[in-house]
């Protein structure tokens, strides 16, 4: 199934290629002009559930604030998300908040940190992002938008040691993030078989053809985030609203995820 996204930078709606944050050769694909709230009462109209909303950097809160109020209890939001911000988001309407470098440190995880979480917010307001980067053969966790690498590699034992603690994963490769070249082959494959909750796989996807093989190779089990190659955000390789036509035609099929 798709799902839809709003990532926010410096307060505007951006597609930027992901390996490229924070770095002096940041690459940006596209700058909307329309307000993050055009975005959220698009997807609210076409009942498009469990987008999300990422805040790369500072200077974000009000466009993002915008996105939920426009959509409440439709988005998910990430991007420096912590125990003491997570119930302030919650409360202005995101479904749930999205996770990653605050319950990591030092590069690696810090389970104290995830546990007074859940019990702050419950399991089910939680989204870990899991997004990586490959070195060595392997997928290692990223944080601090993608430029540090953490000990923390995906594998099937990893995804089931956090599945007590999170409803879904979000998982962005970010290697090939923005890079319109196609999705990671081998990771969606990997996450298909790993799977264990709910999972949400963005990177790199170009095509209609990219959605049928997420969905194909996953058994219809893995989502997956189309950004910088669609029509909305500036793309040509896909269509928006040939993605609402892919979901209306395989919503009445859909399995039952692992749980």
């Amino acid at each position: 199934m798709f799902r839809p996204c709003i990532d926010l930078h410096e307060g505007r709606v951006k597609q930027i290629v992901g390996g490229t944050l924070d770095t002096p050769g940041l690459h940006t694909n596209f700058i909307s002009e329309k307000p993050s709230s055009w975005f959220a009462e698009l997807y609210r109209r076409d009942q498009l559930h469990g987008g999300h909303v990422i805040l790369l950097g500072p200077g974000n809160d009000p466009a993002a604030l915008e996105a939920l109020r426009a959509y409440p209890g439709g988005l998910q939001l990430g991007g420096g998300v912590t125990i003491d911000n997570a119930s302030r988001y919650l409360d202005a309407g995101a479904s749930q908040v999205i996770v990653t470098s605050w319950v990591f440190r030092d590069g690696q995880i810090d389970w104290d940190r995830l546990k007074k979480l859940v019990a702050a917010i419950g399991k089910n307001r939680l989204v870990l992002d899991l997004s990586c980067r490959k070195r060595n053969g392997q997928y290692f966790v990223v944080t601090n938008r993608w430029q540090s690498f953490t000990t923390t590699v995906l594998s099937k034992e990893t995804l089931a040691s956090f599945a007590s603690y999170c409803v879904e994963f979000l998982i962005h490769a970010v290697d090939v993030e923005g890079l319109c070249r196609g999705i990671d082959h081998e990771l969606v494959a990997q996450l298909a078989e790993w799977a264990v909750l709910p999972a949400t796989y963005a990177g790199g996807a170009k095509s209609l053809a990219d959605l049928e093989e997420v969905t194909r190779v996953s058994g219809n089990r893995i989502d997956l985030t189309i950004g910088s190659a669609l029509d909305i955000f500036g793309g040509t390789g896909v269509r928006y609203e040939d993605c609402i036509a892919f979901n209306r035609r395989l919503a009445p099929n859909r399995q039952p995820k692992p749980s």
